[in-house]
C-alpha cells in the first residue's frame, strides 16, 4: 500500500512539473560523451565549409581553434568510442569526411541540485589552453597547467571554460550556415564552447538560462553563463564570462566573436542574469 502510494505520489508530481515547465536545475545538463573530431585546416572557411556540409546532413558540428593555430571541426556525443569510430567510418564510406579523432569524454563534474557529480574518462581533449590575460597557474585535469581565477567551489573547468571561448575570439562565425534562426548564433557558441570542455548544455539561451545554479553578478566567477534580454522569459542573447567584468559572445549572425564588458551601457541595461553548470 505504501510503495503505490509513493508511486501515485511520484506520478503526480511529474504530471504537474512536465505541465508547468518546471524542471530540476540539472535537466538538460549531461556529460559529453566520445566525440567525432576531423580535420587540421590553416584557414578557418575551410572548417566553417565542412560544418555546414555535415550541418546540412543533420550532424549537429561545430569548428574550433587549436592551440596550434590550426581549425578543426568536431560533432557527435556517443556512448562508447566503437559506436564513435563506427559512425565515422560510414561518413568516411560517404565521402563526408577523411581522416578523424574519436576524441574521449572530459573529467568533469557537473552541476546536479547541490551536488557535484564527477565523471570520468580517460584524459582532456584540449590541451594548452592559453589564456588571454595571463593568470595564476593551476594543475588541470590530465597533466596539463592552465590559468584560474582564483574562484572558490567552481572549480577548474569554469576556468577552462573561460580560456576556452577567449581562442574563439576574432573568428568570424556563423552558426548553422543558412539554417541558423534567430538567436542561435550566441547560443550556438556558447554550446561548442562547453561541449569542448565536455557538457552538453541546451541549444537555445532561453532553455539555457533555464537551467544551471543561479549565480549573483557580483560572485561572477570564470565559466559562468551571462544572459540579457528584457526579462527572464525574453532571453536574446549569452555569452562567457571570462573575468574582470568581461564576457565572450557571437554578437550577431556573421560578426566576429568577441570579448565585451557587463558595464557598457546596452548590455547593462539589458543583464537578466547568470548561470554555472560546473
Amino acid at each position: 500500500m505504501i510503495y503505490r502510494v509513493l508511486f501515485l505520489i511520484v506520478f503526480w508530481v511529474t504530471v504537474v512539473l512536465t505541465a508547468t515547465g518546471c524542471a530540476a536545475p540539472s535537466a538538460g545538463i549531461s556529460r559529453v560523451g566520445f566525440a567525432i573530431q576531423v580535420g587540421a585546416f590553416s584557414e578557418v572557411k575551410n572548417a566553417e565549409r565542412l560544418s555546414n556540409k555535415l550541418q546540412q546532413k543533420g550532424i549537429e558540428a561545430f569548428y574550433f581553434k587549436k592551440d596550434n593555430g590550426v581549425y578543426a571541426v568536431r560533432f557527435g556525443d556517443f556512448e562508447s568510442k566503437e559506436k564513435a569510430r563506427k559512425a565515422a567510418q560510414r561518413l568516411v564510406a560517404d565521402r563526408m569526411i577523411g581522416s578523424y579523432f574519436i576524441a574521449p569524454p572530459q573529467k568533469i563534474a557537473v552541476k546536479k541540485s547541490s551536488e557535484l557529480a564527477w565523471e570520468k574518462a580517460p584524459e582532456p581533449s584540449l590541451k594548452k589552453l592559453s589564456p588571454v590575460v595571463p593568470k595564476k597557474k593551476v594543475e588541470q585535469p590530465g597533466g596539463e597547467a592552465g590559468p584560474t581565477s582564483g574562484g572558490k567551489g567552481h572549480g577548474d573547468m569554469g576556468v577552462i571554460a573561460a580560456r576556452t571561448a577567449e581562442r574563439f575570439v576574432g573568428i568570424p562565425y556563423r552558426w548553422g550556415g543558412d539554417t541558423v534562426v534567430d538567436g542561435m548564433d550566441c547560443s550556438g557558441f556558447v554550446r561548442a564552447v562547453y561541449n569542448l570542455c565536455g557538457v552538453n548544455i541546451p541549444r537555445t539561451s532561453r532553455e539555457q538560462f533555464r537551467v544551471g545554479e543561479n549565480v549573483g553578478k557580483t560572485d561572477l566567477q570564470d565559466g559562468d553563463l551571462v544572459f540579457f534580454g528584457a526579462s527572464g522569459d525574453e532571453i536574446n542573447h549569452v555569452g562567457i564570462y571570462v573575468g574582470n567584468g568581461r564576457f565572450v559572445h557571437a554578437p550577431r549572425r556573421g560578426d566576429d566573436i568577441k570579448v565585451s564588458t557587463l558595464d557598457e551601457n546596452y548590455f547593462a541595461k539589458k543583464f537578466i542574469g547568470a548561470k554555472r553548470y560546473f
